[in-house]
């Protein structure tokens, strides 16, 4: 997108993400003192904008999330309609996703700091937490499980934040548009073993899939994945995966111990809520004395994304 585009009241910059039923914006909004805002701007793709069940799974999403009041993660601001697109405007993350940070990682061929790789994880389960004890107005749990745990789900900023995003897949009760018993969601290499069998799910299915995401940040190896959808699903349903201390020779037992118990088969033997796997990793931090902080992770985003940080800097002036 080479200039402003007008939309209701936003103004789009430029195209981030894309998928098959909607498309991310980033975009701008300004008050009649001259106030701006930068957003982000999810707009449901024209031809999904007659599909009925789609555009209430939508709506149910933009609903759910902004019950959502979290530092890590995003607030929604707006549910709208313009020129028959359905849309949802919500915070801005100026960074990059885990997937990102993932595959520069292993371009430059650099580890990634344990203490920062423990952080990152640790804020996620902070989020966890929060959405998996949610209740509403009159204190009845949600049961709200996120459902897609994955690096493409887990935004870092170039300041160091850590946001989950994307609860378009949860389920929660009261929900217009449930699951079909059966249907996989998710993505295939982050699933639980329950999940890919498509047996009834926890929380706990959760915190698999984000054992499975520190897997890949301390070894930068993928965890599950195979030659094609079904191998990747043979070997989630059966937990087939080499041990991190195979990979990286340094990584402490310690760590691959909780590794192995986020990746457990059967989720009695996982850790039992997302406060018990970040406690695990707190101990973990602190015996081995590492760093970890929002600074920390901010040094390491702008160290390894450089360029990319100066030409997002450089569209917003032009």
């Amino acid at each position: 997108m080479n200039r402003l585009v007008r939309f209701d009241e936003y103004y789009l910059v430029e195209r981030i993400a894309v998928g098959g039923m909607a498309e991310v914006f980033k975009g701008v909004t300004y008050s009649d003192e001259g106030f701006e805002r930068q957003m982000a701007v999810k707009r449901v793709l024209p031809h999904i904008a007659e599909d009925q069940d789609f555009i209430e799974m939508f709506i149910d999403e933009a609903k759910l999330v902004s019950q959502l009041q979290h530092p890590n993660i995003p607030q929604v601001y707006h549910l709208g309609k313009y020129e028959n697109q359905f849309f949802i405007s919500m915070e801005f993350i100026s960074g990059q996703d885990l997937r990102s940070l993932f595959d520069r990682a292993n371009s430059l061929k650099q580890p990634l700091d344990l203490g920062v790789c423990a952080h990152i994880v640790m804020e996620v389960c902070e989020a966890l937490d929060y959405a998996h004890r949610k209740t509403n107005d009159k204190l009845q749990p949600l049961h709200l499980i996120h459902r897609d745990v994955s690096p493409q789900n887990v935004i870092l900023s170039y300041d160091g934040q850590v946001k989950l995003i994307d609860f378009g897949i949860a389920k929660a009760v009261g929900k217009i548009n449930q699951t079909q018993a059966g249907i996989l969601k998710g993505k295939f290499s982050y699933m639980s073993p329950e999940q890919a069998r498509g047996y009834k799910i926890d929380a706990r299915s959760d915190l698999f899939g984000l054992g499975a995401v520190l897997y890949e940040l301390i070894t930068l190896e993928r965890c599950f994945l195979g030659q094609s959808d079904f191998s990747t699903i043979e070997r989630v349903r059966n937990t087939e995966y080499k041990l991190p201390r195979r990979i990286r020779r340094e990584i402490p037992a310690q760590l691959e111990k909780i590794v192995r118990k986020a990746l457990a088969k059967d989720p009695n033997d996982r850790f039992q809520s997302a406060a018990d796997f970040q406690e695990a990793l707190r101990v973990f931090v602190r015996a081995h004395q590492l760093q970890r902080s929002r600074i920390q992770l901010r040094d390491n985003m702008q160290r390894l994304f450089q360029e990319e940080v100066r030409g997002e800097l450089q569209r917003m002036e032009e």
